[in-house]
Parts: C-alpha cells; structure tokens; sequence
C-alpha cells in the first residue's frame, strides 16, 4: 500500500478519489440544506394559515368552551392557550405576516420570552444521515388580543424529531456510490500515467539495449509527441555511440600493426638491459591498446540476449582463470538463471577475478542469492583500497597510486569495463574491505532482467 500510494498512480487515483467524493458531498450538503430551507418556508406559511384558522374560529367558540377547544386544536409545532400577555419584543416576520392576514382588530406581539422548546437541539439530518443541520424555521411565542379583548398566547415550536426508520437502504447506496467512484477514479489514474510508465520503461531499456525497439506512436497528441521526441533522442544517441565505439575501435586495432612492428625491432637491440625496459613500456602500451578494444566493445550491445544457468557460468570462468594459473576458488549455489550475454558476462566476471588475483593474490568467488538477485562476492588478500578512492577506481585509466607497478600492471579500465557490462544487465557493482582483510568486490544480477 505504502508503494502505490508513493506512485503517481496512486497520488493521482487518491487526489482524483478524494476530489470527488469532497464535490459530491458538498453538493450534497448544499441540496439537504437547500432543501430544508424550502421545508422551512413551507412549514412557517402552513404554521401560519393554522394560526390564522385558529385565531379566528376561537372567537366563534364561547367563551367558556374555548380552553376545551384550544386545547383540541394545538397541534405538534403549534400550540395555543388563553393567558396573560408575555413580555413584549421586537416583532419577528411571522407575527408581521400573521398580522397583516388577521387585519388591524386583531393585536399581534411578538415575546422576548422565547418556549423552552427553541432552546434546546432540532436538528435535520443531510448527507445519508452522516452529518445534521439545525432548524432554522420558525420558533417563537406571540402575544395575540382578540376583537372581544381575550388574550391568547401562541407558540410556535420546532418540529418533532421523525422517529420513523428512512425508507431504503442508504448504506448499501453509499457503497455503491463510493465503489463506483473508487473505480472511475482508479481507471482515469492508469489512462492518466500510463504513458509516462511506458516513456520510463522506455528510458530503462535504453540504457540497458541502446538498440531497443522504438516507441510507438500512440495516445493524445502530448504523449505522441513525446514519444517521437525519445525515439529521435535514441536514435542519436545511438548514433553517437556507434561512431564513437568504431572510431575507439579503429584507432586500437591501427596501432597494433606498428606495435608489432615495434616489438621486432626491438629484438635487434644490442643492449640487454634496454631491450628488456623498452619491451616492457611495448607490453604495457600494448595491454593498454587491447583493454581499449574491450572497453569499446564492452559499450557494444549488439550481442544477443539469452538464458544463463549462473552457476554453470561462474564454474566455467573460475576454471578458466585456475586453468591459466590464478589462485581462483569458487564456493555457494544460486540456482537460478539469468538472462544476458555470454561474452560480455564472461568478461566481466573475468575482469573482477583478474584484479583480485594481480592485487590481492588469490580470488575467492562466494555466490548465494539476496532479495530475488545473484550475490556474487569476490575477496582477495590484498591491502584494500583506501575508502576515499572506492568510487574513483570505476574512473577509465585511473588506478590508485600504490599498485601502479611493473609487477601488478594494468591500465586502469578492468573495473570500468566490468561495471559498463554489470548496468547493461540491469546489475550493479560495489567495493568494500572487508574487516577481516582484503577487497571484496559484490556484483548483483537480477534473477531475470527483461527487455520488454
């Protein structure tokens, strides 16, 4: 839940949900109290012609009926009785139109003696039942002389509280209302981001294919735009890499003809000693030349994806590399499958091995499995690197000062070339010394990287 809501699909499905149910219930909040309001006015002009009916029939009773009959005609809302006149007020629109109907024989006061009945609660659902709103209408007492002189007190109270259930079952509307609008919400908020899932799958891909199928050109015109706008960036982006990959190439593969001429020439020395230190600047250069070739095609994803059994990889390279005398020992089971390319992971794994042995003297491969991912850990026996420069030795041709020797070698592109290949597999790779001594490097493999 925690990661849809952190989504945009789940930001956009929230902020639409909640917008309209806030809309829906404040409409409905605006209808029940419209229609109170009209409740209101009807109730105090039917107050109002029963107060008149009232007033005017009591005359015709006689005079010692009229309690008896008064008495009869109260009704809930509206209650009449005789009695002395209650303090007098300001006159209120009730009494002022009950005045106007009687005519001037008739005396209407409005009370400041309010009935006990307008104090307390008289409330009016709305929203289902969920919420209430306080009876505005009329409620008051009036002071009312007749044409013989009698006084009459008239009370006007609020209505009775309706104790029967509401008819139809507004729980299971309310539901269904927010189960269809839960829905609509959700369907606009995958239409909404849809697109930018597939520009950002899109983006993913590029970095792991340059040669990934373009985007289709589909949708409102926004996203087509920017669909046409990503596949012409790829296309240029492929193009610059290609040159780039070919000219790197070129140049490497051209030197190795002088090398080699070179190093022929170089047998004709007379002097030992020279011979030796100027086949050995020949050597590194052309070291250097051949890692150049690697790093160039390490950039190269021309070759085809496939299935890898990990495991029998790992065996197959950490033979190879004690075949050709590397202290290399290989340990753990991941049991799972990879999909990738054979040389370029081969290449990698082989890099990651050459420099523990040229540094740290001996390679120990541990693989096991973490969070749906390969784990493979190799350590060393070498001095470490310092922390400082663990993120530097990723740099092309940068190696840290203190094994650039004779005896170790390199040219400082092993971990670059192995790291391009781990990020084109949708991998990555950290150093850490170890506490108990040496490097351990951790290259992680997801259990299937697809190019969808």
């Amino acid at each position: 839940m925690k990661a849809f809501l952190g989504s945009m699909t789940g930001r956009v499905f929230v902020t639409l949900l909640l917008g309209i149910l806030i809309t829906a219930a404040l409409t409905q909040v605006l209808a029940d109290a419209e229609r109170q309001r009209a409740m209101e006015d009807s109730r105090d002009q039917h107050m109002l012609e029963r107060a008149e009916q009232i007033i005017m029939a009591t005359e015709i009773v006689p005079v010692s009926a009229r309690q008896a009959y008064l008495a009869v005609a109260s009704r809930p809302g509206l209650k009449i009785e005789l009695g002395a006149a209650l303090p007098k007020g300001s006159q209120s629109e009730f009494a002022a139109a009950l005045a106007a109907r009687l005519g001037k024989a008739y005396t209407i006061e409005s009370s400041s003696q309010r009935p006990a009945a307008c104090e307390g609660p008289a409330h009016q659902p709305v929203l289902f039942g969920l919420m209430s709103l306080r009876w505005r209408g009329s409620c008051e007492s009036l002071n009312v002389r007749l044409r013989d002189g009698e006084e009459v007190r008239l009370s006007l109270l609020p209505p009775r509280a309706n104790l029967a259930p509401p008819q139809g079952n507004y729980q299971a509307v309310i539901a269904l209302f927010l189960v269809s609008i839960a829905f609509l919400a959700y369907l606009v908020a995958r239409m909404t981001t849809r697109p930018l899932k597939q520009l950002a799958q899109a983006a993913k891909d590029l970095g792991n294919d340059i040669n990934h199928a373009p985007l289709e050109l589909t949708g409102v015109s926004e996203i087509r735009q920017a669909s046409a706008a990503f596949n012409a960036m790829q296309a240029r982006i492929r193009t610059y890499i290609l040159q780039r990959t070919q000219m790197l190439a070129a140049i490497t593969h051209d030197l190795q003809t002088p090398l080699t001429r070179i190093r022929l020439r170089l047998e004709k020395v007379s002097d030992p000693e020279l011979q030796q230190r100027l086949i050995g600047d020949l050597s590194a250069m052309q070291a250097m030349v051949r890692e150049g070739l690697d790093l160039a095609r390490s950039m190269d994803t021309t070759e085809t994806m496939q299935m890898l059994d990990l495991d029998s990889l790992l065996d197959s390279v950490c033979s190879d590399a004690i075949d050709a005398g590397q202290n290399a020992t290989l340990s753990g089971h991941a049991g799972m499958a990879v999909l990738g390319r054979p040389m370029d992971l081969r290449r990698c794994l082989g890099n990651l091995i050459d420099n523990a042995v040229k540094y740290g003297r001996e390679a120990h491969v541990t693989v096991d499995r973490m969070g749906g991912a390969a784990r493979i850990r190799i350590r060393d026996a070498g001095p470490g690197i310092p922390d400082n420069e663990l993120a530097r030795v990723f740099e092309p041709f940068y190696r840290v000062e203190t094994s650039r020797s004779r005896e170790s070698g390199g040219t400082g592109l092993g971990l670059t070339i192995a790291r391009n290949i781990a990020e084109q597999h949708g991998g990555s790779i950290t150093l850490l010394n170890h506490p108990e001594g040496g490097l351990e490097v951790t290259l992680m493999l997801p259990e299937y990287y697809s190019r969808k």
